[in-house]
């Protein structure tokens, strides 16, 4: 093979940069002996063209600059250095490495024997990778594409909806537009689809102000799916952190998936909506000691990953996927960094979700606060300004870290979600759970100095049943994922009625449907900031499957022919959202004090029995209070607004019946207001507003049920 003439060039900025007159390569590898640069056919990727290697080393990156070379160019790497699994070392030339810092990547991992550094097969060999394997693997290895940003983004800004007022709304870019009739059938299931004007209304409608969206991150199917004939749906299985997934794309692998991701934001943008991204930088695809060499493990093992003390050979698992990303190494933690930097500033992205955040902020000793990845990201300039999500728990020791992340971090709070989940399925001693979690869970969040919108509020997630299918199903149907259904979590927080699964009886489904809305009302009564899973809204079903993750087909992606039933519910969510938005009081920014506030005479917050009288100390306690109220104050103390002024809102009172039987609830005395409004009652989808209710009288709340009543605000 031809050499190219390698000039220098310089350590960084790392991966592959093209100047206008050639490219400059940088790549970190600490324990390499040399590293070389393969470049590829571009009208036929496995042909290998020539090689060269990068001769200079800077601080642990070797980097070289070829004069002539132009965007587009394919490439990958080969690492020379130690094959000693027992120091941490892997090193094996004979196999195509992807950049870590490529922009994009070309082409599909096939799990032929070449793709692992050792000989496997022989599953009963467990010192199987001690022994290196000579086989080349380049044909069946993604590619790099080099890039240039020249994208216009035609005067783009960031919505930056106040954490307040924001309504998150976590889809899947392929499942959410798949089956969309609007959409043109060349663009479902891509970035393209999600830009869709169709789309984006049903996203307005709904009042979103955020798209989180399932890993984007260009990912790798396992190779057990793949035996299987199934496929990593979900994404959680990353090969590249700065490059978007190709199998998204409509405009190609070769640098269109870049762009078409930026129109995307774009558009988003152009509504309103924001754009967060989950990430999944606590492990990668390339798993455990017996995993595929696709990148990091071959480049500089003991760098990315964290190794057992003890016996290096094998990986720290904190994830439950087979290894754990080193984020206490210099190296490794500025990919992350730079990673994070690239989407916000090349892609505009608004914020991150951290997929099992748990395992960044663990250092040598176990998880910290103050771990070094945490204090990164508090002091970068770029970072501080975007939304930042944690999924506060790993699957290690002390893992849950509910209420426990820094304080410019929100977070999924699995708590809120169990509490809800339990209280309507009328489990006992719930109350003081739920007066917590429906007014912002200051026990969690409010003395390490956060607010309301630190709790990301959640009834369901993409892992686990829909909402349709949490009050349908007691047990979870995976059957599909070819694992004798062992897999997924299970479920007792669900709520059936009694008769599990599909069904015609009509007095059944009428009480599952109000059993959606009752989880619904919940979700937007609460302070925090509400997130919901695409379809929940239309009552998507998964069959009962709770862990869909391999299931990219009808069962995941969204239905968008909808029945009545649907549509209603639709439609409640839809005046749900508009409520939140319209009312102050049900998104102030910060936790209520339960007390008199400024000069009025009413309190800020005021819980009751159905009596009608406040809640007591002993009342809390007691194990079978399932039907209780509370009011939330308006008229000039509902809330501050973004300037510090006061914002005049309306009183509300939420009347909530966990039990199976109709409640009587003694409206509070003339002292609270004067006259109610009825503006929710769950028993319907149908819009009840305008019945009034004086002060002092009473309402009578069916079982399994919420109403919400209304006092105008005046002016005080």
């Amino acid at each position: 093979m031809r050499r190219a003439e390698v000039l220098p060039g310089k350590p960084y900025p790392l991966g592959a940069t093209y100047d206008g007159e050639g490219i400059n390569f940088a790549v970190f590898a600490e324990h390499a002996r040399k590293l070389e640069v393969c470049l590829f056919d571009p009208s036929d990727p496995s042909r290998e063209l020539r090689r060269f290697p990068l001769l200079e080393t800077t601080y642990h990156v070797w980097h070289g600059y070829v004069p002539g070379l132009q965007p587009g160019t394919i490439y990958g790497l080969r690492a020379h250095g130690p094959y000693e699994p027992k120091r941490g070392l892997r090193f094996n030339p004979h196999k195509l490495l992807v950049d870590p810092y490529a922009r994009a990547l070309h082409g599909r991992v096939d799990y032929a024997p070449a793709m692992y550094a050792y000989k496997a097969g022989d599953d009963s060999d467990k010192d199987a990778d001690l022994v290196m394997d000579k086989r080349d693997n380049a044909a069946g290895v993604p590619k790099a594409v080099v890039l240039t940003d020249d994208f216009d983004w035609e005067g783009d800004k960031p919505p930056a909806t106040a954490w307040n007022r924001s309504l998150l709304y976590e889809l899947h870019v392929k499942g959410f537009t798949k089956l969309h009739p609007a959409v043109p059938e060349s663009q479902r299931g891509t970035y393209a689809g999600l830009a869709h004007p169709a789309v984006v209304e049903h996203l307005t409608r709904l009042g979103v102000t955020a798209v989180e969206l399932l890993p984007i991150h260009a990912f790798v199917d396992e190779h057990f799916l793949v035996k299987k004939g199934l496929t990593n749906y979900w994404g959680y299985n990353t090969l590249g952190f700065f490059a978007p997934e190709a199998r998204y794309s409509g405009s190609g692998s070769r640098g269109g998936q870049v762009t078409e991701f930026k129109q995307m934001v774009k558009a988003l943008h152009r509504a309103g909506i924001e754009v967060i991204l989950d990430v999944v930088y606590n492990h990668t695809c390339e798993g455990n000691h017996l995993g595929p060499t696709l990148s990091f493990k071959g480049l500089d093992c003991s760098a990315y990953y964290r190794l057992t003390d003890k016996d290096p050979r094998f990986f720290q698992d904190f994830t439950g996927c087979g290894n754990s990303w080193n984020a206490t190494h210099p190296y490794a933690l500025q990919l992350v960094m730079d990673s994070l930097r690239y989407w916000v500033e090349e892609m505009h992205v608004d914020g991150f979700r951290f997929d099992l955040a748990t395992t960044l902020g663990r250092d040598r000793h176990g998880y910290d606060t103050r771990a070094a990845f945490f204090q990164m990201v508090h002091q970068d300039p770029v970072l501080r300004r975007v939304k930042l999500i944690s999924e506060p728990w790993d699957v290690g020791d002390f893992g849950y870290q509910v209420g426990n992340f820094p304080v410019r971090w929100s977070e999924w709070n699995g708590k809120y979600r169990d509490t809800i989940r339990r209280y309507w399925k009328g489990d006992d001693r719930q109350a003081a759970e739920i007066g917590y979690r429906m007014t912002g869970s200051s026990d969690l969040y409010a003395l390490s100095g956060r607010m309301p919108t630190a709790s990301v509020n959640f009834v369901t997630a993409h892992d686990g049943f829909t909402l349709h299918d949490l009050v349908t199903y007691n047990e979870k149907h995976n059957e599909a994922n070819l694992e004798s259904n062992r897999d997924g979590a299970n479920d007792n927080h669900s709520w059936n009625c009694g008769v599990e699964g599909e069904t015609d009886d009509a007095a059944v489904n009428a009480l599952r449907a109000q059993q959606q809305r009752n989880f619904m009302a919940s979700l937007f009564l609460s302070q925090g900031v509400p997130m919901l899973v695409a379809g929940d809204e239309m009552g998507r079903t998964q069959k009962g499957n709770n862990n869909a993750y391999c299931q990219d087909n009808a069962l995941s992606w969204v239905n968008w022919d909808l029945n009545p039933r649907q549509r209603a519910l639709l439609d409640f969510t839809i005046r749900l959202s508009r409520l939140r938005r319209e009312q102050p009081v049900l998104h102030k920014r910060r936790f209520f004090r339960g007390s008199h506030i400024w000069d009025s005479e009413l309190k800020d917050l005021a819980w009751f029995r159905p009596d009608g009288k406040e809640m007591k100390k002993e009342d809390w306690e007691k194990p079978y209070v399932r039907a209780l109220g509370f009011l939330l104050g308006g008229d000039a103390i509902a809330a501050l607004d973004e300037q510090g002024h006061r914002v005049v809102g309306d009183t509300l009172l939420v009347l909530m019946n966990a039990h199976h039987e109709p409640m009587t609830f003694a409206l509070p005395a003339i002292e609270w207001g004067a006259d109610w409004e009825l503006l929710v009652d769950t028993t319907t989808a149908e819009d009840c507003s305008h019945a009034h209710t004086p002060a002092g009288g009473k309402v009578q709340v069916a079982g399994r049920s919420v109403v919400v009543l209304r006092r105008p605000a005046t002016d005080l």
